[in-house]
């Protein structure tokens, strides 16, 4: 179990420039960056035991983190 928060920013530092871009000119690529952010949070807290979950929910936390994380890759990269 990582405690490390899965910033995008460290997660694809060579796209920082272009997620700013895209998060003030594209609504759904934002809504997508806010929805990786509170799901990456509500994991790190998790993971902290600041607000612990079950093991079926973490699972379910995580996956929907790596599918909001790749469609903001797709994103990045098709821009």
């Amino acid at each position: 179990m990582s405690n490390t928060p899965h910033e995008l920013a460290q997660e694809f530092p060579e796209h920082v420039g272009k997620m700013h871009e895209l998060k003030v000119s594209n609504a759904h690529f934002a809504k997508l960056m806010d929805s990786y952010h509170d799901v990456n949070r509500a994991i790190h807290r998790a993971e902290t035991e600041v607000e612990p979950v079950g093991d079926t929910q973490m699972e379910t936390m995580r996956k929907q983190r790596m599918v909001l994380k790749d469609e903001i890759y797709g994103m990045l990269t098709k821009a």
